[in-house]
């Protein structure tokens, strides 16, 4: 059975098809040079060519500054190319499981938000995710719509790499002390979303983090000691004092209430999947 991962050049991406072979699927991972999901004719040659079973969409606008004032180029990636494969999976007889975000939620809760609390985003990025995931299930109502949060990995630009080269530039960092949520390991992120794809029970809209919560921070507290450097250099700042042209959530923490409906405990807590990523010589993360 050949699974198809679309934006497989990307953190997330990669991890995926890793995954998937790992357990013995039969992959085709291309990257946005070998299939644009925007352009259907490309996903059209795809299908026949590959006849996939299981597609995993890993492809995305992410540059969340950049979708502001790119609002329309952004929809196009986040949400007409998901509707494109959609199609195509619908035409073709095939399981899509599709990647979407927290920042479909306005940020201003307490608690967290569950699967079926109404979506509302305050920016561009979530909003042209937020159409992805109404015109996957628009279309597709067996598909899988894949939330998740503070994505970092060996692959690509994210937080927990930038905290390593400031590291090794800077005496102190600063950083944002007021947004709450949840740091997830791609590595761990990929083997909850081939578990989906392998289960046919598993439509409708699923939250995958890491367990537990904090602030970016804290966060950024935690790399530090796992990589041997003085946690103390890093010192709190406030959103507005940090400048950024986008406001994001202040509070982006998933309750993760469906898992156990497919028999599937909640992924491990952050600070533990940290810790493997320190450990794990292939993610070149975090390592003294």
């Amino acid at each position: 059975m050949v699974w198809l991962v679309t934006g497989a050049n990307g953190m997330l991406g990669h991890e995926v098809a890793a995954r998937a072979r790992e357990r013995g699927h039969d992959v085709a991972a291309l990257g946005h040079r070998d299939l644009d999901i925007c352009r259907p004719d490309r996903i059209d040659a795809a299908f026949r060519a590959l006849a996939p079973k299981v597609v995993v969409n890993c492809a995305a606008w992410t540059a969340v500054d950049a979708a502001e004032d790119h609002e329309p180029e952004a929809h196009r990636v986040n949400a007409d190319g998901p509707r494109f494969l959609a199609a195509a999976c619908a035409l073709h007889g095939a399981r899509l499981v599709h990647i979407s975000t927290d920042y479909v939620f306005p940020g201003d809760a307490t608690v967290p938000y569950r699967e079926d609390h109404p979506a509302g985003s305050r920016t561009a990025y979530g909003r042209t995710k937020l159409a992805g995931e109404e015109a996957v299930l628009g279309l597709l109502p067996s598909a899988a719509i894949v939330r998740t949060a503070w994505l970092y990995g060996a692959h690509g630009s994210n937080f927990v790499r930038t905290m390593l080269r400031l590291m090794a530039e800077r005496e102190t960092v600063d950083v944002v002390d007021d947004q709450r949520g949840q740091p997830t390991w791609a590595a761990d992120l990929a083997d909850r979303l081939v578990t989906i794809g392998d289960l046919g029970s598993a439509t409708g809209t699923f939250h995958a983090t890491n367990s537990g919560d904090t602030t970016w921070f804290e966060f950024a507290r935690e790399i530090f000691r796992l990589a041997g450097a003085d946690p103390d250099r890093v010192r709190p700042t406030t959103s507005a004092a940090f400048g950024s042209p986008v406001e994001r959530p202040a509070f982006s923490v998933l309750d993760d209430t469906r898992s156990p409906e497919l028999g599937l405990e909640p992924l491990r807590p952050w600070r533990d999947a940290l810790r493997a990523a320190q450990r794990d010589p292939s993610s070149r993360l975090v390592r003294r």
